[in-house]
C-alpha cells in the first residue's frame, strides 16, 4: 500500500477549502483517508495553512510521499518536516 500525503477538498462551490490528509494512492481525491493532519484554506488575502508538524514527520518518516502541491505549501508556508 502506497500512502501519499495530499489535499482532499471540501467547501462549496467557488468557495474552495482542502483538508491535508494521509491516504492510500489508490483512494479517490475525496474518498477514504487514513488521517487529516491540517487545513489549507486559499481564499483569505494570506492563505490559511495548518499542518500538524508532528503527523506530518512520523508519516513522512514511515514513507509517506507528499503531493507537489503538498510539498510545495509545506516549503513555502515552513510548515513542518518540509522533504
Amino acid at each position: 500500500m502506497a500512502v501519499r500525503i495530499r489535499l482532499a477538498r471540501r467547501g462549496r462551490k467557488k468557495r474552495p477549502f482542502y483538508q491535508i490528509v494521509v491516504a492510500d494512492s489508490e483512494s479517490p481525491r475525496d474518498g477514504r483517508f487514513i488521517e487529516k493532519i491540517g487545513i489549507y484554506n486559499p481564499l483569505p488575502e494570506t492563505a490559511e495553512v495548518r499542518v500538524n508538524a508532528e503527523r506530518l514527520k512520523y508519516w513522512m518518516d514511515n514513507g509517506a510521499k507528499p503531493s507537489d502541491t503538498v510539498r510545495g505549501l509545506i516549503r513555502k508556508h515552513g510548515v513542518g518536516a518540509g522533504s
